[in-house]
């Protein structure tokens, strides 16, 4: 998730654990807590475009960091709050829970996430979410402003956590059941249909949970389209994408074309944009597919120029978004 969404569910986590009084120190634990796997943005600083995007959600979302950082950071706020009443299993309890929270929540994006590092490197993903769903993040966001405004030993602060950590519960589960529904109902489509699918999955478009992205296909290439809740059994207006590995021949010598096939999970076709070669990671949609199908997808790495990818993840995200792209988008999510 984005880091806002985890600063407001680690400052919520941190008034659930203590409340009377203390909420307000622990609001400010809880935010740093959840936001400490996201350090590895500073990888950036010293590595390439490619071997930046194995580092993101890499060693410091795995297992083995939480079971590092969560006693350092209770040993150090048992030190700082001295004296108190606060027993050493709960803040080792308090810690655990807001680092875990993390990467449980970063697993159900599309990203991938090294729970296994740096032993195994399987990324997972449960494709459930999109990484920034105001229907997700508003409520964490609300209460952490009401419990900040209110007093300390308000009678309110109760109600505002307990909104600020239940809806979003309640929403990924309404998403993990959305995400039951579409890929049962895409399963018989490509079965109808003959796709192949060796590699298939399903993940939300843009900034909602009720359009789905679909990707299906083989080492030769992948269908791509759309499906919203509200389709049912419509066909799917497929786009074919040859995967085109023959045009990697020039540039097998790359370091950074391995980490981009490894970081793609195999989801990936290549094309020549004029002379410029290009690598294209399918797992992060199209821009405006559903108003554009042949559209470009937004990752799209230039194999030629690795200077020039400088978050490469996110330069296409909204590219070309209007208010008659919104209407368009709108539209489509409604089944129509």
């Amino acid at each position: 998730m984005d880091s806002i969404t985890h600063i407001a569910l680690g400052a919520c986590i941190g008034e659930a654990f203590f409340e009377k009084g203390f909420g307000k120190k622990a609001m400010l634990w809880g935010a740093l807590a959840q936001s400490i796997p996201d350090i590895d943005f500073l990888a950036s600083l010293w590595t390439t475009p490619a071997e930046d995007l194995l580092a993101h959600r890499g060693f410091t979302h795995s297992i083995t960091f939480a079971c590092l950082i969560v006693p350092a950071f209770a040993l150090a706020a048992d030190r700082i709050h001295r004296p108190h009443n606060i027993r050493f299993k709960k803040w080792i309890l308090f810690f655990a829970i807001e680092v875990f929270t993390h990467l449980f929540i970063d697993g159900f994006n599309n990203y991938g996430i090294g729970w296994l590092e740096p032993f195994v490197h399987t990324r997972f993903s449960f494709n459930t979410l999109y990484v920034a769903d105001p229907f997700f993040s508003i409520w964490p966001g609300i209460a952490m402003v009401a419990l900040f405004i209110l007093g300390p030993y308000s009678r309110k602060r109760a109600f505002w956590w307990r909104l600020g950590l239940y809806l979003p519960v309640l929403y990924l589960l309404y998403c993990s059941f959305n995400k039951l529904q579409v890929d049962g109902q895409i399963r018989k489509i490509l079965a109808a249909e003959h796709i192949p699918s060796l590699r298939y999955f399903t993940t939300p478009a843009p900034l909602q949970n009720w359009l789905w992205y679909v990707v299906s296909g083989d080492d030769r290439g992948y269908y791509v389209g759309f499906h919203s809740v509200f389709d049912g059994q419509r066909p799917i207006q497929w786009q074919y994408f040859p995967r085109n590995d023959s045009l990697l021949e020039p540039v097998n010598h790359h370091e950074d074309l391995q980490k981009l096939i490894r970081f793609s999970q195999q989801f990936y076709t290549v094309e020549k944009w004029n002379d410029t070669l290009v690598f294209n990671d399918l797992r992060f949609g199209q821009i405006i597919g559903w108003q554009n199908p042949r559209g470009k997808f937004v990752f799209h790495y230039l194999l030629e120029n690795p200077g020039s990818n400088k978050l490469v993840v996110q330069r296409g995200r909204f590219a070309g978004w209007d208010w008659e792209v919104v209407k368009h988008y709108l539209k489509r999510i409604s089944g129509l």
